[in-house]
């Protein structure tokens, strides 16, 4: 799925190369099982896989190896839901009820994407009592995904606008969509008074420009600058990224078919030919899902406000009480984005903190405790695991404050200063409700966490003032402490209150939750390792030819 902020009939003037869209990164699936059931009497089962679509039958066989690729659309800050049925294929029908059915799996696009060289083998089930062996599932980044095309181009005897002078042209790109629709996503700059110009080199995403496919159709206009930006259209031409990779030759020069109508042939005529000054290049970029395949663990914590101000969690106006139908938004918010981030957690243990209440036995104010009570083992089992852990120190904790950030940042911060050579990458979710009492501490604390491979997430319940929290967040003005600049922006904050669903849909509103918080994180991620000149790590390529077939028991 590929947001578009522009309309298909976009002006030069709709176009903002700030708040464009790009169409997301996309996987490949490659699909194998292992030991399946045999449902045939006198052969082997003939096995297809369906869940998005239908891979080719493989006669005789309990370890498929499907060629067939599934190339899906891959965000980090959703939950893609898979599901995989397996059937042994009896007959030509497409009725997939007069097939026996060997087995499911459900799986999220992340848990592949996660798993140790994106590769995840998971047992197949469905079928009570029986053992229908396991489904191998790899993904593979799309390579053009993640190029950058780089090209210049010139123009001769382009039409004259200005009266009192030559033209002032520039160039706007458009990548045509699959409804035959165009969208805009590239402009040029103006070169001033000439018919014969030539453009700055430029570089652009490929998936921007033709979605990853060479040979879409790419649509080029050109016009004449106005200075009331009533631009004049000089005219256009369409190429592919295929042609214009040829460079400069007789045979990648375009005629620009103008508006200017010849007052005796009344015909469209041409403005003069336009041609690329070079070959397009295409520069590799590093992104996301390759760093998470090739070793990047992804490590999560979660630090929650315990102060007083959140009311006495036996109370129904507390932002801590436990509703036994429904749970409270503190839950609500670490489900919804804990529920995401685990995919990429290999071993599913994540530390859990709390800060700002008094603990037993002396009720000291503490602003950094495991939620578990065990001070050399924070970690919990999985989001459940945290969740029981929270319920239980709501228990045995007194609420108390004030609400101090700076612990909980410093305390990932020391396991992120431990490990920075591009391995391991800390992410810190703190869910708080009220006004931050040591701003000045956190803002040095979150400076200085900038330099290392880390990323904060803040999550602000309650009805309070956030403004503080708007601050660290840093979009606007990137945040310092002692005239010390962060050297990346790794704080994205939302208020809690903006994702509640009036019609009570808390799915959807938390789904909305946890793509808003978490759509930051793997550009956060890209920008640590290109500010340490990190690449990533290749590990040994899996190929089922690598395993030997095994028969079932």
């Amino acid at each position: 799925r590929a947001s578009n902020s522009f309309p298909a009939t976009a002006t030069v003037r709709d176009f903002d190369p700030i708040s464009g869209s790009i169409p997301a990164t996309k996987v490949e699936i490659t699909v194998s099982c292992r030991n399946l059931l045999d449902r045939d009497t006198f052969s082997k089962s003939d096995p297809c896989k369906f869940s998005f679509g239908r891979t080719e039958v493989i006669d005789n066989t309990l370890n498929p190896d499907f060629v067939r690729k599934y190339i899906l659309d891959y965000f980090f800050e959703e939950k893609q839901n898979l599901r995989f049925d397996v059937y042994d294929i009896d007959s030509k029908s497409p009725d997939l009820a007069k097939h026996d059915f060997l087995g499911q799996v459900f799986c999220t696009l992340g848990e592949i994407v996660g798993s140790p060289a994106s590769r995840l083998e998971k047992p197949l089930g469905g079928i009570p009592g029986k053992k229908c062996g396991t489904i191998i599932l790899s993904a593979e980044e799309l390579g053009n995904c993640r190029d950058y095309a780089t090209m210049q181009f010139c123009a001769n005897k382009l039409d004259k606008k200005d009266f009192f002078g030559k033209s002032d042209p520039f160039m706007v790109f458009y990548r045509s969509n699959e409804d035959g629709t165009f969208t805009i996503c590239h402009k040029t700059e103006v070169v001033k008074n000439t018919l014969n110009p030539v453009w700055e080199p430029f570089s652009i995403p490929v998936r921007a420009l033709c979605n990853g496919d060479y040979d879409r159709t790419i649509k080029v206009e050109v016009y004449d600058w106005d200075r009331d930006g009533s631009h004049d259209f000089i005219g256009e031409f369409t190429t592919s990224f295929k042609e214009l990779c040829r460079g400069q030759n007789q045979l990648n020069v375009y005629e620009v078919s103008g508006d200017k109508i010849d007052q005796y042939h009344h015909h469209l005529q041409s403005s003069g030919p336009l041609s690329p000054s070079f070959p397009a290049s295409l520069l590799l970029i590093a992104s996301f899902p390759l760093f998470i395949c090739f070793r990047t663990q992804i490590h999560f914590t979660v630090a929650i406000d315990f102060t007083a101000s959140n009311g006495n969690p036996s109370q129904s106006t507390s932002l801590h009480y436990m509703n036994p139908y429904q749970m409270n938004a503190y839950a609500m918010a670490l489900k919804a984005v804990g529920e995401i981030i685990q995919d990429y957690d290999s071993d599913k243990m994540f530390p859990a903190l709390g800060f700002g209440a008094k603990l037993p036995p002396d009720w000291r104010v503490s602003h950094e405790f495991p939620l578990n009570g065990n001070v050399d083992n924070p970690y919990c089992n999985g989001m459940e695991g945290i969740l029981e852990a929270y319920h239980q120190s709501l228990k045995t904790v007194q609420l108390y404050g004030p609400t101090n950030f700076a612990p909980v940042v410093n305390h990932v911060a020391r396991y992120a200063a431990a490990v920075q050579d591009g391995s391991q990458y800390f992410v810190l979710l703190i869910i708080t409700d009220g006004v931050i009492s040591d701003m000045a501490q956190t803002k040095e604390a979150i400076v200085n966490a900038a330099k290392l491979p880390m990323s904060i997430i803040i999550v602000g319940v309650g009805q309070a003032e956030f403004d503080a929290m708007v601050e660290l967040d840093g979009d606007d003005v990137r945040i310092s402490s002692r005239g010390k600049v962060a050297e990346r922006d790794i704080v994205q904050f939302v208020p809690f209150r903006d994702y509640m669903d009036r019609t009570g849909n808390h799915v959807l509103s938390m789904a909305r939750l946890a793509k808003d918080v978490l759509a930051e994180i793997p550009d956060q991620l890209i920008s640590y390792m290109k500010s340490r000149a990190i690449k990533p790590n290749p590990v040994p390529v899996y190929s089922p030819s690598d395993e030997p077939p095994t028969n079932p028991v």
